[in-house]
């Protein structure tokens, strides 16, 4: 793979998760902090209004606006869909800026700690991860489909992927988690830096992924109401098995639901605040272990 000539970190494409924007605006004024001789990184706020507001999104999820076909088309005029055109002019393949890497900084409501999240499994993005997380416990690695197609931010650029940080309430700042994300933001950078120089050392690591297959929505009436929650055994346990019939969700009246697939999976995003507007409870992953070299 050739070297890599410019990086994007973005945050705030969320504009009430406030880790990845309060650290765009850490680096804006302190640029050295993030600046290495063998390549350029840029950084972008990416839904400013939103941020200013502190609201997830003014007319739409920013975050679901890059399918190619809705940015050429010129009839989608809400305020996102214009920010999402503008982002891809000055950081997409086309723009006179493309970048090689993009690092989008999202904050989940759910105890996902330190998620590298791929929407390609790239040799060079597992073999980042896998270092990441052999450096860091914390960092654990998922793989997930984009929703219709490649809508996501990170989809501007082949080595795009998220880190989402948590559990981090909506529009509030938390010291741990902000300084977690500026660590692992710094090694990334490190290991890029490294990987220019020719210093990555022939290593093999044993990389854990959790692969997406699926999600859940809560039980809901005729009326699209919903009838229970997340049940107590399970909530905070993202990256954990769920074995069949294990407690799933809790009823309004106080019954169980159980886990009625056939085999163990591992539900992420467990009771995500955003998610709730999307009808997802939680997404199911299955469990995989690679041997990543290099």
């Amino acid at each position: 793979m050739n070297k890599i000539n410019r990086v994007a970190i973005v945050g705030g494409t969320h504009g009430n998760e406030f880790t990845g924007a309060f650290l765009i605006k850490k680096f804006e004024q302190f640029p050295q902090l993030i600046q290495k001789s063998s390549f350029e990184v840029l950084t972008l706020l990416a839904n400013p209004q939103a941020f200013a507001a502190g609201k997830r999104y003014i007319e739409k999820d920013l975050n679901r606006c890059f399918l190619e076909q809705n940015l050429q088309d010129e009839t989608l005029t809400s305020y996102e869909d214009i920010q999402a055109k503008t982002i891809v002019k000055m950081l997409g393949k086309d723009s006179k800026s493309p970048v090689d890497m993009l690092v989008d900084l999202h904050s989940t409501t759910t105890n996902m700690q330190l998620s590298i999240i791929l929407g390609n499994q790239h040799p060079f993005l597992l073999k980042l991860a896998a270092y990441l997380s052999s450096i860091n416990p914390l960092v654990k690695v998922c793989y997930t489909i984009p929703e219709r197609g490649s809508n996501f931010l990170r989809s501007l650029c082949e080595l795009g992927f998220v880190i989402e940080v948590g559990p981090v309430a909506q529009g509030v700042l938390n010291a741990e988690w902000f300084h977690k994300t500026e660590e692992l933001i710094y090694a990334i950078l490190d290991y890029l830096d490294k990987y220019n120089q020719g210093l990555i050392p022939e290593i093999s690591h044993t990389l854990t992924l959790y692969k997406y297959v699926g999600s859940i929505d809560y039980p809901r009436n005729e009326n699209g109401e919903i009838q229970a929650m997340i049940h107590p055994a399970l909530q905070n346990r993202d990256y954990e098995p769920l074995n069949p019939g294990d407690a799933l969700f809790l009823t309004l009246d106080g019954q169980a639901i159980a886990y009625a697939g056939t085999s163990t999976i591992y539900p992420i995003f467990i009771n995500e605040a955003a998610y709730y507007e999307k009808g997802v409870a939680m997404l199911f992953t299955e469990k995989q272990e690679l041997i990543i070299n290099g």
